[in-house]
């Protein structure tokens, strides 16, 4: 671990040690270069401390949340993606929610095997469900039996749900991902996490700030909306910060990636299609991935995409298929998973790795007219892999906006609705990320309140330490 510096734990009125507070901000997409649009955020990094925080292959949330909270790789917690291809069930699932999935001594085991009684809130960081946490708020809609999907959340303890309702309406989950993802999700999130540390005051909270990932997606990280992005986040920080600094808790700000400037989409699925090791099936019209059936298909993660061969004797023809993509920088193979620390079960018998300006479909039809229904929605556990385009609404619909309020207006009236609004064009996407950045300067970091507390670099695998010193429990 980097050199720093571990405050003293507050000594309790009978001379026990009581841990020191933390509030733990997962601000996604942070980078140096963003910070300087942040000031309440700056003024936090140069009144304590900052490093440049390395990230694990794939640089996506799940992967990296998951090293965060058990020091361990993916080729150890077994989260190599935000999804993979469940062999056992023959189905690409993602965004699951289950902590069951991640193996390993969570944050929270260690804090309390030293101090029994410590208290941890989640809220929003993901596989929330089924954690050990005392307190946990994680975005889940409700599936109607008729269809309708609606917003909401889950939380733990049960009633704590009718509470934040009351307080902050219904949770905003078409603010949280899709083309109405903005600035409202996170502030909803900020409002909660203010609400649980006044009314809980929980030992450990866990904060997850999604907002820098829509408009860095859409737009690239350069660009004055995205740097807007930024100052509005940072705006909409500063009360939480507050509260914090008041209660006398540590502040830990950090970022899983950065997202870089990525706008060349590859089609890796069509290329093993074009190859005959991909397989479909048909129903209605509409092309369906068969994984059961394919000698080889991939599941696209933003730069990182896992590719599933069936056979050992398939292995040569798959990477002939891929040698010449266009947008693949590596292919790699069980040594080079070894390398990466990606050698698990879950992942693919190869991983591809795109260029730092290419980031990978899920498109696997190789006509338009057969793609599956689901391809125009926001449906991010029906399609298998993932779909940054479900940002946008479709730009060359001149009618888009009146199905999206046609869609609406049946939604109010508690009727069945298809919000078919997402274009099939992956064009429009400027930022992607999952790849190792080339720089720091693109790369996440991290930022304490405490003055010294972390050195010039911290490692991913380190976090989960770090943060026991911060709370006097190391």
């Amino acid at each position: 671990m980097s050199t720093h510096e571990t405050p003293a734990a507050p000594v309790g009125t009978d001379g026990s040690t009581t841990p020191t507070p933390l509030l733990v901000l997962d601000v996604v997409g942070l980078t140096p270069r963003l910070l300087d649009h942040m000031p309440h955020l700056k003024t936090l990094a140069q009144s304590g401390s900052q490093a440049t925080l390395g990230t694990v292959l794939p640089a996506v949330t799940c992967a990296a949340q998951s090293t965060f909270l058990t020091g361990t790789h993916p080729s150890e917690h077994g989260i190599v993606g935000n999804g993979w291809y469940f062999r056992d069930l023959g189905d690409v699932l993602l965004w699951r929610q289950h902590n069951g999935l991640v193996s390993g001594d969570k944050l929270w085991d260690a804090a309390r095997r030293a101090h029994p009684g410590y208290t941890v809130a989640n809220i929003c960081w993901w596989y929330a469900m089924g954690a050990d946490t005392d307190i946990t708020i994680t975005p889940r809609p409700i599936y109607y039996a008729d269809g309708r999907k609606e917003p909401d959340c889950y939380t733990r303890p049960p009633a704590l749900h009718d509470e934040l309702t009351e307080k902050l309406g219904t949770f905003p989950l078409f603010h949280f991902w899709g083309p109405g993802a903005d600035l409202v999700s996170s502030r909803w999130i900020i409002d909660a996490t203010r609400h649980i540390i006044r009314t809980r005051h929980p030992d450990l909270t866990l904060c997850y700030l999604p907002h820098l990932d829509y408009d860095l997606q859409r737009f690239g990280p350069d660009d004055p909306r995205s740097l807007k992005a930024a100052a509005d986040l940072d705006a909409a920080m500063a009360p939480l910060l507050d509260d914090a600094r008041a209660e006398g808790r540590t502040v830990v700000a950090l970022s899983e990636y950065g997202i870089t400037r990525a706008d060349r989409p590859v089609d890796i699925n069509r290329a093993l299609r074009r190859a005959g090791l991909l397989e479909v099936h048909t129903q209605d019209g509409m092309e369906y991935l068969d994984p059961m059936a394919s000698r080889a298909f991939a599941v696209a993660d933003h730069q990182i995409a896992h590719v599933y061969v069936r056979r050992p004797e398939d292995m040569e023809a798959t990477k002939a298929a891929l040698a010449d993509l266009p947008g693949i920088e590596q292919l790699l193979d069980d040594e080079g998973k070894k390398t990466h620390h990606l050698d698990h079960p879950r992942s693919g018998e190869l991983v591809a790795v795109a260029e730092p300006d290419a980031w990978f479909t899920y498109y696997y039809w190789l006509d338009d007219a057969r793609a599956p229904d689901f391809a125009q929605l926001v449906e991010i556990h029906r399609k298998p892999g993932y779909d940054p385009v479900e940002l946008f609404m479709d730009p060359l619909d001149p009618y888009v906006k009146v199905k999206a309020a046609g869609a609406l207006a049946r939604k109010k009236l508690g009727m069945r609705y298809r919000m078919a609004v997402v274009p099939l064009d992956p064009s429009p996407i400027r930022g992607s990320h999952g790849r190792l950045p080339l720089s720091d300067d693109e790369g996440p970091l991290i930022i304490c309140s405490t003055p010294r507390a972390v050195g010039d670099r911290v490692a991913a695998t380190d976090v989960k330490s770090l943060l026991l010193d911060l709370a006097g429990l190391g």
